[in-house]
């Protein structure tokens, strides 16, 4: 492990996912590399080539590194021939590789930190064992490839020098994998300048609202993030198929894309909900804070979440949050104060009702959710990565985060 002053590092950030996909990782490793740029520290990060990237950030461009790669799933690209890069990686001469995820590039980060004693730190941001019908269509297979992920990740993780988990559900996930590892929990923090309330100007709301079909009057119910089965899509809107017939003044409006996009929209027209589900399609990270602007209530059902950043993001932005009851929102979503968490759909449909159609509570919970987003400073995030890093480094414990 090799042994610096404190103070500047050098940082490879190894993602398989980087702008201009519209993702979690993605917008967590690009915060990330922000803030420890301006912290003074030296930031590289190793992605995957994408073919939605301008031209001139497809290859080495400062700190940015693209590794040629393929799609294997939706928007997901797949790197090769990794262990090919690792001369360039070592020219690098990083201190410290922040790995983001356990295939491809970050497979690519864990080889160079062993084989040119480079401090490794791990961040777990997917619960693949959610994602494995992607792998296979059979149920009697499904078992089997939910344990090879289970395994993996525990394999992976060990071979860290320390583990991040965005937060304690994850952790203790890790724990029933047979991670030993330790685990440091820091949660992902919110650029609260970004999402401020208010922040998008009125006319800029109006033309959302036009553009798809809202009109003025009408109260909306947002969701912002992937669409696909693991987030409960369906189960989401069989409920709407119940709620919007007695509410005609609110749509649902459905902001990103993903392989479900076209069964969902096939169920909404089912259901007789044309017109009253809106598909925004994904959306440029920078515009994703008016569709929090124009819209009353965030909803999610998921039960997939590792961190919830997009819970965090609307909350930040002043808008209540009504989402299924998960361990990863525990010190996020606050029954009562910023939102409400639900167990069934009737649960649902009450926690909307007194967000959606009683003014006075709806604005004591924004409040409530502005307030308690305070805590989550992106800065705070970047703060508590670098003191692990230089834990990792030199040893010596940093208390800035919660180790488990």
């Amino acid at each position: 492990m090799q042994r610096r002053d404190v103070g500047p590092m050098r940082v490879g950030l190894f993602t398989d996912t980087y702008c201009p996909q519209v993702n979690g990782v993605a917008t967590s490793t690009r915060m990330l590399m922000e803030r420890l740029a301006a912290a003074g520290h030296e930031v590289f990060i190793v992605t995957t080539t994408d073919p939605d990237a301008a031209a001139s950030t497809q290859w080495e461009e400062g700190g940015l590194i693209r590794v040629p790669s393929l799609p294997i799933m939706d928007a997901r690209r797949f790197a090769y021939p990794a262990a090919a890069h690792l001369g360039r990686i070592k020219r690098l001469d990083l201190d410290v590789i922040h790995t983001q995820t356990e295939f491809s590039v970050g497979f690519l980060g864990q080889v160079a930190a062993r084989r040119f004693g480079i401090s490794l730190v791990h961040s777990m941001h997917t619960l693949y064992e959610d994602y494995t019908h992607y792998v296979t269509r059979s149920r009697r297979l499904e078992p089997l490839v939910r344990r090879a992920a289970q395994r993996w990740t525990r394999v992976f993780a060990d071979r860290a020098d320390r583990v991040i988990a965005p937060t304690q559900k994850v952790a203790e996930l890790m724990r029933q994998y047979g991670v030993v590892n330790q685990i440091s929990v820091v949660p992902t923090g919110v650029e609260l300048a970004r999402f401020a309330p208010g922040l998008t100007q009125p006319e800029d709301l109006a033309a959302l609202r036009k553009q798809h079909g809202i009109g003025e009057a009408e109260k909306v119910i947002v969701y912002v993030g992937r669409l696909s089965a693991e987030k409960n899509i369906g189960e989401l809107l069989a409920a709407m198929a119940v709620y919007l017939p007695d509410h005609e003044d609110v749509k649902l409006l459905l902001v990103g894309d993903g392989p479900g996009r076209e069964d969902f929209g096939e169920a909404a027209r089912d259901y007789g909900l044309t017109g009253r589900v809106v598909f925004a399609g994904e959306q440029p990270w920078e515009r994703v804070a008016g569709y929090y602007g124009l819209a009353d209530v965030f909803v999610s059902a998921s039960q997939s979440e590792t961190q919830g950043l997009t819970y965090s993001e609307a909350l930040a932005s002043g808008l209540p949050v009504v989402a299924r009851a998960d361990p990863c929102l525990d010190g996020v979503l606050e029954s009562g104060r910023n939102g409400y968490a639900f167990a069934d759909a009737q649960e649902m449909f009450a926690a909307l009702d007194a967000v959606l159609f009683d003014p006075e509570n709806r604005r004591r919970l924004s409040r409530g959710a502005e307030q308690s987003m305070v805590r989550f400073s992106v800065e705070g995030f970047a703060s508590s990565v670098e003191a692990i890093y230089n834990e990792v480094r030199f040893g010596a414990f940093l208390p800035c985060a919660l180790p488990v």
